[in-house]
């Protein structure tokens, strides 16, 4: 399984797996979005969570479609399925090794894009811990709609279709906890405990779910 994260993860730095096309997704997106509000400090201060929340989701979208894609194009696939790790673990080590290369530098990257946006420090802790998070889950939903794609030549618009819906709850409680620990009538436990929870559950989920998809698409 150790293996497997590491040959991952270097496939994702090194440009095959496209991992690092979200990352620069994600600074084009935050770096572009302030010239298009205008000059309203007060604004951006005020929508910054979210718009680091949605680039964030969306340059995670785009390098799911690689997730099972360039494996099976090679057959490296079939060997992980068949080999000594089982396949839920195999994905587990995937999508650890997704989020290590395209998520990770985003939660770092976060806190200092967030002065693009004018954010206070309270809020670009929040943003960075809530995404830190949440993203994961982001990346095990992802995983699910990438193994139902796999067999498709053309699957990443499908992935996309798949995921969004199932990831807006990531997506609604990252945000509104990041609101609460901003503003004081707003709780903050409530929905980051939520978002934990949400991550843990699809830790479980996720990686059955998607083996069984990699399986039946498969045979």
């Amino acid at each position: 399984m150790g293996a497997l994260f590491v040959r991952d993860l270097r496939l994702q730095l090194s440009g095959s797996g496209g991992g690092l096309v979200g990352v620069v997704f994600f600074l084009a997106v935050i770096a572009t979005i302030p010239f298009g509000i205008g000059p309203d400090l007060r604004l951006l201060a005020r929508i910054g969570p979210a718009i680091l929340w949605i680039g964030a989701l969306l340059s995670t979208l785009l390098t799911l479609d690689r997730l099972f894609q360039a494996d099976r194009d090679d057959g490296s696939l079939d060997l992980i399925l068949t080999g000594p790790v089982p396949a839920p673990l195999a994905v587990l080590a995937k999508c650890a090794a997704l989020w290590c290369a395209s998520s990770l530098p985003l939660v770092v990257a976060s806190p200092l894009l967030g002065l693009f946006l004018a954010m206070e420090p309270m809020a670009l802790f929040a943003t960075a811990l809530t995404l830190l998070v949440g993203t994961p889950a982001i990346v095990l939903i992802g995983a699910v709609g990438a193994a139902v794609a796999a067999s498709l030549p053309r699957g990443g618009v499908l992935v996309s279709v798949l995921v969004l819906p199932l990831a807006l709850p990531v997506l609604i409680f990252g945000v509104a906890a990041t609101y609460g620990a901003v503003n004081d009538p707003a709780p903050f436990r409530s929905p980051f405990l939520i978002l934990c929870a949400l991550t843990l559950l699809y830790g479980v989920i996720g990686p059955f779910a998607a083996a069984a998809a990699l399986k039946l698409s498969s045979d």
